[in-house]
């Protein structure tokens, strides 16, 4: 009996030995990835942005097209020893679009120059056309907020063919009304901007304008979709007739960009002037934001003294890599006008090129050159205009007026701009960039471009009776007053200029040397 029990307990131990020794289920686990299996997964990543990157070749590009083929803006670049170790490091992918890609690879905020444009953007500078996604009104308006503390709009200058020229709207016309709404005062409230502007971007549009001459007029107009100009806005030769006291012509040049593919419209009114034996000449470059340096150099050619000829305007400096680089532009020979006295009109909008003329004929002209206006933009340097795709296809191709194969252009600084006397454009922060001018006007947007204008008229002043103010003028509290550290945006204002609303406003180029093409720099 006691057998029997031992043998039942002996069982039931070993049952419940047995028990505890069953594995309870397991949940299957999955082994940590190996570092082999990340390294795959990003480049699989990696490959998937490069494929959904319609712009990564672009992008490559301003790595390769600029340098070593990996080092940023190598070595043109003006900044590139400040930013080749860093650019190095940064993978396009990363990227969103090629415009955030660009701005990476600068040099900021030293570098507040450099831009890039798509190729429609290229093609309308540089062939004068003008439209926008449903046409172009061929105007700039203005509200005199800064100046006058007037918030009316005011047509501010109007391209030859635009389709307010035929109902006798020029600057100085005052816009009345637009659509159903009425701004005889300017804006005062938001809803009117709204306003405003969605009526302005519709076509057809019915216009109330109160003319330069006092009267009003209301028209009907629809934008056009190619408006060309050759950037001549107005040439005029002023006598005795248009400005009483003035003995001899006085020529009157106004230049909205240097172009290259309009040399000829220059040579042409040029000729217009030496035919009129005009000895004193106004360049009006208020709105002149700079471009090809080749077209400055025809300009110079015609303003500088006859002794000036064959000698340095401006001195291209280059990164210290590029020393070798530097150029010096020499005033072309046979052009001269044999001006007594020149005369520049130069305000905020006036940049880059247009300041670097202005600086070249400093030392020649000396105290018989002026600057009748504001405080100059301020931009001291030049741009490489380098295309992308970049092979010479394409170089051969957009000298040829055929852009066909371009896609983008990319302006990044290359050099500094400085005269024969060793003088750059003051650029030394924002409000102190730019020349000041010798004598401070207001620009006036209520008189059309003639002799009652207030620049012109200044000018013409001073060659009558030795002193830019009249009689009749309201003297201004101090000069001061039109320089960039006054204009202080105030109130509700719809209308900005380009200088004010593009940070990178103002271009120097000069065509890319084919040597710098396929890096062949010694």
């Amino acid at each position: 009996m006691k057998k029997a029990i031992l043998y039942s307990l002996i069982f039931a131990g070993i049952l419940l030995f047995a028990a505890s020794c069953e594995k309870e289920p397991q949940i299957p686990v999955t082994p940590p990835s190996t570092e082999q299996d990340r390294k795959k997964a990003e480049e699989e990543r990696i490959k998937k942005l490069i494929a959904e990157d319609e712009d990564y070749d672009a992008k490559v590009s301003l790595l390769e097209m600029y340098g070593d083929g990996g080092s940023g803006f190598t070595p043109y670049y003006y900044w590139y020893t400040e930013v080749a170790d860093r650019n190095e490091k940064l993978k396009p992918y990363d990227y969103g679009d090629i415009y955030t890609w660009f701005d990476a690879l600068l040099y900021l905020p030293t570098d507040r120059w450099s831009w890039m444009m798509d190729k429609e953007t290229y093609v309308g500078m540089e062939t004068g056309a003008s439209s926008g996604p449903s046409g172009t009104w061929g105007v700039s308006l203005v509200q005199p907020v800064d100046e006058f503390n007037d918030y009316r709009l005011f047509i501010l200058e109007v391209m030859p063919g635009s389709p307010f020229e035929e109902f006798g709207v020029t600057r100085g016309a005052q816009l009345m009304g637009i659509g159903d709404l009425e701004i005889p005062e300017g804006f005062k409230k938001q809803a009117q901007i709204d306003q405003f502007s969605e009526y302005y971007g519709q076509s057809p549009m019915n216009f109330t304008f109160r003319l330069a001459d006092g009267r009003d007029t209301s028209f009907t107009a629809e934008m056009v979709y190619d408006l060309r100009t050759n950037y001549i806005l107005k040439t005029d030769i002023f006598t005795a007739e248009d400005f009483p006291g003035l003995t001899e012509p006085v020529g009157y040049f106004h230049y909205l960009s240097f172009k290259a593919n309009f040399l000829d419209d220059m040579k042409s009114e040029m000729a217009k002037f030496k035919e009129a034996g005009v000895r004193k000449m106004i360049v009006d470059l208020r709105y002149n934001g700079g471009g090809d340096s080749r077209a400055s150099d025809l300009l110079m050619s015609y303003l500088a003294p006859p002794d000036a000829a064959g000698k340095p305007y401006v001195v291209r400096k280059h990164n210290s890599l590029l020393s070798k680089q530097d150029q010096t532009d020499i005033i072309p020979e046979g052009n001269s006008l044999e001006l007594d006295e020149v005369f520049f009109i130069m305000h905020e909008s006036s940049a880059s090129a247009s300041e670097m003329t202005y600086n070249g004929l400093r030392p020649y002209l000396k105290d018989k050159l002026h600057h009748v206006g504001g405080q100059t933009y301020g931009k001291p340097n030049g741009m490489y205009v380098f295309l992308y795709p970049p092979d010479d296809d394409t170089y051969d191709r957009v000298d040829a007026g055929d852009y066909s194969t371009l896609e983008y252009v990319f302006l990044p600084i290359c050099f500094f701009n400085f005269n024969s006397e060793g003088e750059g454009i003051p650029s030394a922060s924002e409000s102190e960039s730019g020349f000041m001018p010798e004598y401070s006007v207001y620009d006036d947007p209520y008189h059309d471009f003639g002799p009652q204008e207030a620049d012109i008229k200044a000018c013409l002043n001073y060659i009558v009776n030795g002193t830019f103010a009249s009689a009749d003028d309201e003297p201004a509290d101090d000069d001061s007053a039109v320089t960039k550290a006054f204009a202080s945006r105030r109130g509700i204002k719809a209308i900005f200029s380009e200088a004010e609303t593009n940070p990178y406003y103002g271009t120097c180029t000069r065509p890319l040397p084919k040597e710098f093409r396929n890096h062949n720099l010694q």
